[in-house]
């Protein structure tokens, strides 16, 4: 397959662009302007601008799929007016793009348009399937937006898959990056009260998740998390135990909020998300790690 990739140089398109090529596909990246090219083929976009370089559209000639990865880090700064906008727009003008890229080389047979489990809001302990209705809060609406421009192709026949993914877990970035240091040294603990609800993936299983969805042309929202969700406290716990260090350390909610600002706190990582992967399971992917217990001690054992 030839396909093409956004956000290709983040945590989670870098692990894709190896994962395509591994498996012999021809993966064309999307780079910004100032990007120094890279080996292997490109489109040259801005979707600030919404320009793309014609010349690189015509040497490409077509792409059987796109995976889209690109978008602003939502929890990587406090919530300013300019940063909440640009949170929406990263998205959803880099979407619309991406869409009007597909059709100017004749169409595709998938987009995987990555979104997030946000798209729910905080739920408390409700059980969350693709089936289940958007939250109110800043993260679902910018969810929601997200997704609406990639669904305009499937009236030229593209199957668009919306990537609701969990919390990606990996030594190399995401929130696993954040958290190991801190629990290495034995300062690690619980956010908040521990009992919100987390929906963690492996980035193994993310990957293997994205492809099988590209492979597979599913339609639709796609929930990408382990089949078994995890309380904070339970993850944390885990971490902990698997670094054989101690969990003494207690980071109040308070405390969140003061660091990332109310709203920003409130809508990640104190939010409860106990989402499952409905959709995936149905269509017989199998994961490599179930839950927290088997996701922790595989992903320190790879050090992907």
């Amino acid at each position: 397959m030839r396909v093409g990739v956004t956000g290709s140089t983040g945590l989670i398109g870098t692990a894709v662009v190896a994962a395509l090529e591994r498996r012999g596909d021809t993966v064309v990246r999307f780079l910004r302007p100032s990007s120094r090219p890279t080996t292997g083929e490109h489109i040259r976009w801005d979707p600030g601008t919404g320009d793309v370089d014609t010349s690189d559209l015509q040497r490409v000639g077509g792409l059987d799929g796109i995976v889209h990865l690109a978008g602003t880090g939502i929890a990587d700064h406090r919530w300013s007016a300019s940063y909440r906008s640009l949170i929406l727009t990263s998205r959803v003008t880099s979407t619309k793009l991406v869409v009007d890229v597909a059709q100017q080389l004749g169409g595709i047979s998938t987009l995987v348009s990555g979104s997030a489990i946000g798209f729910y809001g905080s739920r408390g302990d409700e059980m969350l399937t693709e089936q289940s209705t958007s939250g109110a809060d800043y993260v679902a609406e910018v969810c929601r937006e997200w997704e609406r421009p990639a669904v305009a192709l499937r009236a030229s026949g593209t199957a668009v898959t919306l990537a609701r993914t969990g919390i990606v877990m990996s030594t190399k970035g995401g929130a696993l990056g954040k958290l190991l240091p801190l629990f290495q040294w034995g300062l690690g603990g619980q956010l908040g009260n521990g009992r919100q609800w987390m929906a963690p993936i492996s980035i193994t299983d993310e990957v293997r998740a994205l492809l099988f969805a590209l492979d597979q042309r599913l339609d639709g929202p796609v929930n990408l998390v382990a089949p078994a969700p995890c309380t904070n406290a339970e993850l944390t716990k885990t971490l902990a135990g698997s670094l054989h260090r101690p969990r003494f350390a207690r980071v109040p909610a308070l405390a969140m909020s003061a660091v990332l600002g109310r709203e920003c706190a409130a809508a990640t990582v104190l939010s409860s998300q106990r989402v499952v992967p409905s959709t995936l399971l149905e269509a017989g992917f199998t994961f490599t790690s179930n839950s927290i217990h088997e996701i922790i001690p595989a992903v320190l054992s790879a050090r992907d």
